[in-house]
Protein backbone atom coordinates (compact mmCIF):
# COMPACT_ATOMS: atom_id res chain seq x y z
CA UNK A 1 0.00 0.00 0.00
CA UNK A 2 1.81 3.31 -0.79
CA UNK A 3 1.86 5.71 2.05
CA UNK A 4 -0.46 8.95 1.86
CA UNK A 5 2.83 11.30 0.59
CA UNK A 6 3.27 8.99 -1.98
CA UNK A 7 0.21 9.02 -3.83
CA UNK A 8 0.18 12.53 -3.40
CA UNK A 9 2.93 13.46 -5.38
CA UNK A 10 1.94 10.78 -7.77
CA UNK A 11 -1.44 12.03 -7.90
CA UNK A 12 -0.15 15.83 -8.70
CA UNK A 13 2.09 14.58 -11.49
CA UNK A 14 -0.84 13.08 -13.04
CA UNK A 15 -3.19 15.90 -14.70
CA UNK A 16 -15.28 19.53 16.45
CA UNK A 17 -13.57 18.77 16.46
CA UNK A 18 -14.81 16.08 18.86
CA UNK A 19 -15.56 15.65 22.54
CA UNK A 20 -12.65 14.78 24.53
CA UNK A 21 -12.82 11.37 26.38
CA UNK A 22 -11.82 10.87 29.83
CA UNK A 23 -8.62 9.34 29.87
CA UNK A 24 -8.48 5.48 29.54
CA UNK A 25 -7.08 4.85 33.04
CA UNK A 26 -6.79 0.61 31.66
CA UNK A 27 -3.75 -0.50 32.01
CA UNK A 28 -4.85 -3.56 29.42
CA UNK A 29 -4.87 -1.31 26.92
CA UNK A 30 -1.04 -0.31 27.54
CA UNK A 31 -0.22 -3.38 27.59
CA UNK A 32 -1.58 -4.31 24.83
CA UNK A 33 -1.39 -0.73 22.93
CA UNK A 34 2.38 -0.77 22.73
CA UNK A 35 4.53 -1.12 26.05
CA UNK A 36 8.11 -1.34 25.77
CA UNK A 37 8.64 -5.10 25.31
CA UNK A 38 12.22 -4.58 27.69
CA UNK A 39 12.86 -2.46 30.98
CA UNK A 40 12.46 1.32 30.67
CA UNK A 41 12.11 4.19 33.17
CA UNK A 42 8.92 4.98 34.58
CA UNK A 43 7.48 8.13 33.41
CA UNK A 44 5.51 10.48 35.65
CA UNK A 45 1.71 10.48 34.83
CA UNK A 46 0.49 12.89 32.35
CA UNK A 47 -2.38 15.28 33.05
CA UNK A 48 -5.58 14.37 32.34
CA UNK A 49 -6.92 15.26 29.21
CA UNK A 50 -10.39 15.72 30.63
CA UNK A 51 -9.16 18.93 32.26
CA UNK A 52 -8.62 20.19 28.76
CA UNK A 53 -10.96 22.86 27.66
CA UNK A 54 -13.52 22.47 24.94
CA UNK A 55 -12.65 23.03 21.34
CA UNK A 56 -13.64 26.16 19.93
CA UNK A 57 -16.29 23.87 17.16
CA UNK A 58 -17.21 20.40 18.42
CA UNK A 59 -19.35 18.26 15.40
CA UNK A 60 -21.74 15.52 16.15
CA UNK A 61 -19.82 13.93 13.76
CA UNK A 62 -16.23 14.99 12.42
CA UNK A 63 -16.62 15.03 8.48
CA UNK A 64 -13.23 16.23 7.22
CA UNK A 65 -10.91 16.22 4.51
CA UNK A 66 -7.30 16.24 3.92
CA UNK A 67 -6.27 19.18 1.80
CA UNK A 68 -2.89 18.73 0.21
CA UNK A 69 -0.40 21.62 -0.33
CA UNK A 70 -0.86 21.72 -3.98
CA UNK A 71 -4.50 23.04 -3.47
CA UNK A 72 -3.03 26.12 -1.57
CA UNK A 73 -1.04 28.17 -4.53
CA UNK A 74 -2.92 31.46 -4.74
CA UNK A 75 -6.11 32.40 -2.54
CA UNK A 76 -8.23 31.52 -5.56
CA UNK A 77 -7.43 27.88 -4.98
CA UNK A 78 -7.99 28.44 -1.66
CA UNK A 79 -11.55 29.83 -1.74
CA UNK A 80 -12.47 27.52 -4.38
CA UNK A 81 -11.51 24.82 -1.75
CA UNK A 82 -13.44 25.92 0.76
CA UNK A 83 -16.38 26.50 -1.53
CA UNK A 84 -16.65 22.84 -2.45
CA UNK A 85 -15.75 21.29 0.87
CA UNK A 86 -18.54 23.05 2.62
CA UNK A 87 -20.78 22.89 -0.35
CA UNK A 88 -20.28 19.04 -0.06
CA UNK A 89 -20.95 18.83 3.23
CA UNK A 90 -17.42 18.46 4.66
CA UNK A 91 -17.21 20.64 8.53
CA UNK A 92 -13.65 20.33 8.81
CA UNK A 93 -10.53 21.01 7.18
CA UNK A 94 -7.03 19.41 7.31
CA UNK A 95 -4.48 21.62 5.50
CA UNK A 96 -1.15 20.60 4.78
CA UNK A 97 0.96 23.65 5.84
CA UNK A 98 4.08 21.69 6.54
CA UNK A 99 4.43 19.48 3.35
CA UNK A 100 8.72 19.24 3.08
CA UNK A 101 10.20 20.94 6.21
CA UNK A 102 8.77 23.86 4.29
CA UNK A 103 6.19 26.31 5.37
CA UNK A 104 2.96 27.52 3.67
CA UNK A 105 2.04 30.14 6.30
CA UNK A 106 3.85 32.64 8.21
CA UNK A 107 6.61 30.43 10.10
CA UNK A 108 9.19 31.68 12.52
CA UNK A 109 11.18 28.75 12.02
CA UNK A 110 11.09 27.62 8.57
CA UNK A 111 11.31 28.71 4.70
CA UNK A 112 8.38 29.62 2.36
CA UNK A 113 7.64 26.16 0.52
CA UNK A 114 8.79 25.99 -3.10
CA UNK A 115 5.61 26.13 -4.62
CA UNK A 116 4.17 29.23 -3.42
CA UNK A 117 4.20 32.46 -4.81
CA UNK A 118 7.00 35.00 -3.67
CA UNK A 119 4.56 37.59 -2.28
CA UNK A 120 4.56 37.17 1.07
CA UNK A 121 1.93 38.92 1.81
CA UNK A 122 -0.23 35.92 0.86
CA UNK A 123 -0.62 33.25 3.38
CA UNK A 124 -2.13 30.14 2.40
CA UNK A 125 -2.92 28.78 6.22
CA UNK A 126 -4.65 32.71 7.09
CA UNK A 127 -6.82 32.37 4.24
CA UNK A 128 -7.86 29.07 4.63
CA UNK A 129 -8.99 29.83 7.84
CA UNK A 130 -11.29 33.11 7.03
CA UNK A 131 -12.91 31.48 4.68
CA UNK A 132 -13.83 27.79 6.50
CA UNK A 133 -14.36 30.13 9.68
CA UNK A 134 -17.13 32.38 8.06
CA UNK A 135 -19.19 28.99 7.21
CA UNK A 136 -19.14 27.35 10.23
CA UNK A 137 -16.12 25.08 9.03
CA UNK A 138 -13.17 23.76 11.48
CA UNK A 139 -9.35 24.32 10.30
CA UNK A 140 -6.42 22.08 11.33
CA UNK A 141 -3.66 22.08 10.68
CA UNK A 142 -1.46 19.39 9.03
CA UNK A 143 2.07 18.99 10.26
CA UNK A 144 4.04 16.22 8.02
CA UNK A 145 6.51 15.48 11.18
CA UNK A 146 9.96 13.67 9.87
CA UNK A 147 9.37 13.41 6.02
CA UNK A 148 11.20 16.81 5.07
CA UNK A 149 12.04 16.65 1.07
CA UNK A 150 11.17 14.13 -1.58
CA UNK A 151 13.84 12.56 -3.77
CA UNK A 152 15.15 15.48 -6.13
CA UNK A 153 17.56 18.08 -5.92
CA UNK A 154 18.07 19.64 -2.22
CA UNK A 155 16.18 23.16 -1.73
CA UNK A 156 17.03 26.00 -2.71
CA UNK A 157 16.61 27.52 0.58
CA UNK A 158 20.16 27.66 2.73
CA UNK A 159 18.09 28.25 5.73
CA UNK A 160 15.48 24.64 5.04
CA UNK A 161 17.24 22.38 7.37
CA UNK A 162 18.32 20.00 5.02
CA UNK A 163 20.86 22.68 4.22
CA UNK A 164 21.46 24.15 7.29
CA UNK A 165 21.42 21.07 9.61
CA UNK A 166 22.28 17.45 7.45
CA UNK A 167 23.36 16.33 10.51
CA UNK A 168 19.55 15.69 11.72
CA UNK A 169 18.18 13.96 8.78
CA UNK A 170 17.95 9.70 9.11
CA UNK A 171 20.22 7.33 7.37
CA UNK A 172 19.37 4.30 6.18
CA UNK A 173 20.80 0.67 7.44
CA UNK A 174 22.61 0.65 3.98
CA UNK A 175 24.73 3.42 4.34
CA UNK A 176 24.75 3.41 7.67
CA UNK A 177 28.47 1.92 7.84
CA UNK A 178 29.49 4.08 4.85
CA UNK A 179 28.38 7.31 5.91
CA UNK A 180 29.56 6.95 9.45
CA UNK A 181 33.37 8.77 9.23
CA UNK A 182 31.71 11.58 7.18
CA UNK A 183 30.66 14.57 8.28
CA UNK A 184 27.21 15.57 7.10
CA UNK A 185 28.56 19.03 6.09
CA UNK A 186 30.73 17.11 3.77
CA UNK A 187 29.60 17.13 -0.16
CA UNK A 188 27.96 14.13 -1.42
CA UNK A 189 26.84 13.42 2.39
CA UNK A 190 23.03 14.65 1.52
CA UNK A 191 23.28 13.87 -1.96
CA UNK A 192 23.93 9.97 -1.03
CA UNK A 193 20.58 10.02 1.11
CA UNK A 194 18.88 11.42 -1.92
CA UNK A 195 20.27 9.13 -4.21
CA UNK A 196 19.53 6.03 -2.10
CA UNK A 197 15.62 7.67 -1.55
CA UNK A 198 15.61 7.84 -5.35
CA UNK A 199 16.31 4.45 -6.12
CA UNK A 200 13.66 3.52 -2.99
CA UNK A 201 10.22 1.77 -3.75
CA UNK A 202 9.09 2.96 -0.77
CA UNK A 203 10.55 5.96 0.28
CA UNK A 204 8.85 9.33 -0.07
CA UNK A 205 12.21 11.18 0.34
CA UNK A 206 14.34 12.67 3.14
CA UNK A 207 13.30 12.23 6.79
CA UNK A 208 14.55 13.85 10.34
CA UNK A 209 16.12 11.34 12.84
CA UNK A 210 13.67 10.70 15.25
CA UNK A 211 16.24 10.56 17.78
CA UNK A 212 17.56 13.86 17.50
CA UNK A 213 17.41 16.25 20.44
CA UNK A 214 17.11 19.13 17.80
CA UNK A 215 14.49 17.88 15.33
CA UNK A 216 12.74 17.12 18.54
CA UNK A 217 12.73 21.10 19.33
CA UNK A 218 12.21 21.87 16.74
CA UNK A 219 8.96 20.00 15.39
CA UNK A 220 8.00 21.42 19.07
CA UNK A 221 8.32 24.81 18.00
CA UNK A 222 6.78 24.71 14.58
CA UNK A 223 3.67 23.36 16.51
CA UNK A 224 3.83 26.18 18.97
CA UNK A 225 4.57 28.98 16.55
CA UNK A 226 1.07 27.40 14.60
CA UNK A 227 -0.81 27.39 17.74
CA UNK A 228 0.27 30.80 18.81
CA UNK A 229 -0.09 32.51 15.58
CA UNK A 230 -3.31 31.33 13.90
CA UNK A 231 -6.88 30.57 14.86
CA UNK A 232 -6.70 26.99 14.73
CA UNK A 233 -9.23 24.22 15.76
CA UNK A 234 -6.22 22.08 15.87
CA UNK A 235 -2.99 20.27 14.69
CA UNK A 236 -2.46 17.36 13.11
CA UNK A 237 0.57 15.05 12.99
CA UNK A 238 1.34 13.07 10.11
CA UNK A 239 4.90 10.98 9.12
CA UNK A 240 5.13 10.73 13.13
CA UNK A 241 7.24 7.48 13.07
CA UNK A 242 10.32 5.90 10.97
CA UNK A 243 10.21 5.74 7.54
CA UNK A 244 11.14 1.47 7.84
CA UNK A 245 12.49 -0.25 9.40
CA UNK A 246 15.87 -0.01 8.27
CA UNK A 247 16.09 3.37 9.72
CA UNK A 248 18.01 5.01 11.61
CA UNK A 249 21.72 4.36 11.12
CA UNK A 250 22.99 7.73 11.20
CA UNK A 251 26.00 7.79 13.27
CA UNK A 252 24.73 10.82 15.89
CA UNK A 253 21.58 8.09 16.12
CA UNK A 254 23.63 5.17 17.15
CA UNK A 255 25.33 7.19 19.71
CA UNK A 256 22.70 8.00 21.13
CA UNK A 257 21.42 4.58 21.69
CA UNK A 258 24.89 4.02 23.26
CA UNK A 259 24.20 6.43 26.11
CA UNK A 260 21.09 5.52 26.22
CA UNK A 261 21.45 1.91 26.77
CA UNK A 262 24.00 1.41 29.45
CA UNK A 263 22.17 2.20 32.42
CA UNK A 264 20.53 -0.95 30.88
CA UNK A 265 23.00 -2.97 30.95
CA UNK A 266 25.66 -5.09 33.25
CA UNK A 267 28.99 -2.44 32.82
CA UNK A 268 30.97 -5.94 31.76
CA UNK A 269 28.82 -6.82 29.25
CA UNK A 270 28.47 -2.70 28.03
CA UNK A 271 32.26 -2.49 27.57
CA UNK A 272 32.47 -5.80 25.85
CA UNK A 273 30.03 -4.35 23.23
CA UNK A 274 31.28 -1.02 23.39
CA UNK A 275 34.87 -2.20 22.38
CA UNK A 276 33.31 -4.21 19.57
CA UNK A 277 31.60 -1.14 17.95
CA UNK A 278 34.82 0.56 17.61
CA UNK A 279 35.17 -1.61 14.95
CA UNK A 280 31.52 -2.25 13.72
CA UNK A 281 29.50 0.68 14.60
CA UNK A 282 26.71 -1.63 14.40
CA UNK A 283 27.68 -3.65 16.62
CA UNK A 284 25.19 -2.49 19.94
CA UNK A 285 22.30 -2.52 17.70
CA UNK A 286 22.91 -6.01 16.20
CA UNK A 287 23.77 -7.56 19.55
CA UNK A 288 20.74 -5.40 21.32
CA UNK A 289 17.77 -5.91 18.86
CA UNK A 290 15.21 -5.50 21.37
CA UNK A 291 16.62 -2.79 23.15
CA UNK A 292 17.06 -0.69 19.83
CA UNK A 293 13.51 -1.30 18.68
CA UNK A 294 13.12 -0.10 22.15
CA UNK A 295 14.70 3.12 21.59
CA UNK A 296 13.49 3.94 18.66
CA UNK A 297 9.85 3.43 19.21
CA UNK A 298 10.42 5.60 22.94
CA UNK A 299 12.21 8.10 20.29
CA UNK A 300 8.70 8.82 18.59
CA UNK A 301 6.75 8.64 21.84
CA UNK A 302 8.93 11.39 23.69
CA UNK A 303 8.41 13.36 20.57
CA UNK A 304 4.47 13.31 20.84
CA UNK A 305 4.07 13.46 24.40
CA UNK A 306 6.49 16.60 24.80
CA UNK A 307 4.68 18.61 22.15
CA UNK A 308 1.20 17.32 23.11
CA UNK A 309 2.25 18.87 26.53
CA UNK A 310 3.21 21.78 25.39
CA UNK A 311 0.34 22.88 23.20
CA UNK A 312 -2.30 22.48 25.79
CA UNK A 313 -0.38 24.60 28.20
CA UNK A 314 -0.33 26.91 25.29
CA UNK A 315 -4.06 26.10 23.68
CA UNK A 316 -5.89 23.57 25.71
CA UNK A 317 -8.53 23.56 23.26
CA UNK A 318 -6.72 22.87 20.30
CA UNK A 319 -7.59 19.20 19.05
CA UNK A 320 -4.66 16.67 18.80
CA UNK A 321 -4.73 14.75 15.99
CA UNK A 322 -2.33 12.07 14.25
CA UNK A 323 -2.68 10.07 11.03
CA UNK A 324 -1.48 6.57 11.81
CA UNK A 325 -0.96 3.52 10.12
CA UNK A 326 -4.27 0.97 10.13
CA UNK A 327 -2.42 -1.97 11.32
CA UNK A 328 -1.30 -1.66 14.69
CA UNK A 329 1.43 -4.37 14.73
CA UNK A 330 3.20 -3.35 11.96
CA UNK A 331 2.83 0.40 13.19
CA UNK A 332 4.32 -0.30 16.31
CA UNK A 333 7.01 -2.90 14.73
CA UNK A 334 8.32 -1.39 11.73
CA UNK A 335 7.78 2.08 12.02
CA UNK A 336 8.00 2.29 15.60
CA UNK A 337 4.75 4.27 15.90
CA UNK A 338 2.46 2.94 19.36
CA UNK A 339 -0.35 5.05 18.94
CA UNK A 340 -3.00 3.06 20.80
CA UNK A 341 -0.31 3.47 23.77
CA UNK A 342 -0.34 7.36 23.23
CA UNK A 343 -4.22 7.49 23.06
CA UNK A 344 -4.17 4.73 26.73
CA UNK A 345 -1.02 7.32 27.86
CA UNK A 346 -3.39 10.25 27.25
CA UNK A 347 -0.90 12.02 24.83
CA UNK A 348 -3.46 12.53 21.83
CA UNK A 349 -6.81 13.47 21.45
CA UNK A 350 -7.93 11.49 18.30
CA UNK A 351 -5.98 8.93 16.35
CA UNK A 352 -6.97 8.53 12.49
CA UNK A 353 -5.85 5.30 10.70
CA UNK A 354 -5.18 5.53 7.49
CA UNK A 355 -6.86 2.37 6.06
CA UNK A 356 -6.90 2.91 2.77
CA UNK A 357 -8.22 0.32 1.02
CA UNK A 358 -10.72 -1.41 -1.77
CA UNK A 359 -11.02 -4.16 0.10
CA UNK A 360 -14.66 -3.17 2.85
CA UNK A 361 -14.06 -6.11 4.84
CA UNK A 362 -10.20 -5.23 5.59
CA UNK A 363 -11.46 -1.59 6.09
CA UNK A 364 -13.93 -2.48 8.54
CA UNK A 365 -11.63 -4.66 10.17
CA UNK A 366 -8.69 -1.91 11.05
CA UNK A 367 -11.52 0.32 11.77
CA UNK A 368 -13.51 -2.10 14.47
CA UNK A 369 -9.63 -2.56 16.10
CA UNK A 370 -8.92 0.68 15.84
CA UNK A 371 -12.29 1.50 18.40
CA UNK A 372 -11.35 -1.00 20.83
CA UNK A 373 -7.95 0.89 21.23
CA UNK A 374 -9.57 4.17 21.14
CA UNK A 375 -11.96 2.99 23.69
CA UNK A 376 -14.52 6.04 22.20
CA UNK A 377 -15.66 7.00 19.21
CA UNK A 378 -14.87 10.52 20.07
CA UNK A 379 -11.11 9.28 19.75
CA UNK A 380 -11.56 7.78 16.56
CA UNK A 381 -12.03 9.54 13.15
CA UNK A 382 -11.97 6.67 10.25
CA UNK A 383 -9.60 7.73 7.13
CA UNK A 384 -10.77 6.67 4.13
CA UNK A 385 -8.85 6.46 1.01
CA UNK A 386 -11.24 7.96 -1.56
CA UNK A 387 -8.48 7.50 -4.08
CA UNK A 388 -8.56 3.73 -4.46
CA UNK A 389 -12.36 3.43 -4.47
CA UNK A 390 -14.98 4.63 -7.30
CA UNK A 391 -17.72 6.44 -5.46
CA UNK A 392 -19.48 3.97 -4.22
CA UNK A 393 -16.76 2.38 -2.65
CA UNK A 394 -16.26 4.96 -0.38
CA UNK A 395 -19.79 5.85 0.80
CA UNK A 396 -19.96 2.18 1.64
CA UNK A 397 -16.82 2.82 3.88
CA UNK A 398 -18.15 5.75 5.40
CA UNK A 399 -21.44 3.96 6.58
CA UNK A 400 -19.14 0.86 8.01
CA UNK A 401 -17.31 4.07 9.87
CA UNK A 402 -20.13 4.80 11.82
CA UNK A 403 -21.20 1.62 12.49
CA UNK A 404 -18.01 0.50 13.75
CA UNK A 405 -18.64 3.42 16.22
CA UNK A 406 -16.03 5.78 14.69
CA UNK A 407 -16.65 9.66 15.52
CA UNK A 408 -15.77 10.66 12.20
CA UNK A 409 -14.29 10.59 8.82
CA UNK A 410 -11.46 11.79 7.12
CA UNK A 411 -11.57 11.61 3.35
CA UNK A 412 -8.07 11.48 1.80
CA UNK A 413 -8.48 13.79 -0.53
CA UNK A 414 -9.56 16.86 -1.95
CA UNK A 415 -7.70 16.60 -5.02
CA UNK A 416 -8.89 12.75 -5.49
CA UNK A 417 -11.95 11.51 -4.12
CA UNK A 418 -12.35 8.54 -6.12
CA UNK A 419 -10.19 6.30 -8.25
CA UNK A 420 -12.30 6.98 -11.78
CA UNK A 421 -13.25 10.63 -13.22
CA UNK A 422 -16.99 10.98 -12.65
CA UNK A 423 -19.71 9.95 -15.80
CA UNK A 424 -20.31 12.69 -18.06
CA UNK A 425 -22.80 15.28 -16.61
CA UNK A 426 -22.53 13.58 -12.91
CA UNK A 427 -21.41 16.22 -9.67
CA UNK A 428 -17.86 15.79 -9.45
CA UNK A 429 -17.00 13.04 -6.77
CA UNK A 430 -16.36 15.05 -3.54
CA UNK A 431 -20.10 16.61 -4.29
CA UNK A 432 -21.41 12.83 -4.63
CA UNK A 433 -19.87 11.68 -1.86
CA UNK A 434 -21.34 14.78 0.35
CA UNK A 435 -24.73 14.81 -1.18
CA UNK A 436 -24.87 10.94 -0.31
CA UNK A 437 -23.01 10.76 3.10
CA UNK A 438 -23.31 13.61 4.85
CA UNK A 439 -27.05 15.16 3.60
CA UNK A 440 -28.75 13.35 5.76
CA UNK A 441 -28.08 11.88 9.93
CA UNK A 442 -25.43 9.15 10.43
CA UNK A 443 -26.43 6.02 11.18
CA UNK A 444 -26.67 5.08 14.83
CA UNK A 445 -23.55 2.99 15.52
CA UNK A 446 -23.80 -0.70 16.99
Amino acid sequence: MPTEELVHDRLRHRPRAVLLAKLLGAVLLAAVAAGSSTPARAEAAPPPAAAAAAPARSFAEVRALWVVRTALGSAAQVREMVAQAAASGFNTLLVQVRGRGDALYASAHEPRAESLPADPAYDPLQVTIEEAHRRGLAVHAWVNTHLVWGPVAPPRSPQHLVNAHPDWLAVPRRLGRELYDHAPQEPGYVERLIEHAADSTYLEGLFTSPSHPAVQERVQQVWLDLARRYDLDGIHFDYVRFPAPDFDYSRGALQRFAAWVKPRLAAARFLRLSAAAEQDPYALVEALPDYWDVFRRDSITSLVRRVYRAVKAERPGLVVSAAVLPDQRRAREERFQAWPAWLADGILDVAVPMAYTADPNQFRDWIARAYAAAGSGARLWAGVGAYKNPVAGTLLQVDHARREGAGGVVVFAYAAAASSAPEPGAPPPLAQIGQAAFAAPPAAPR
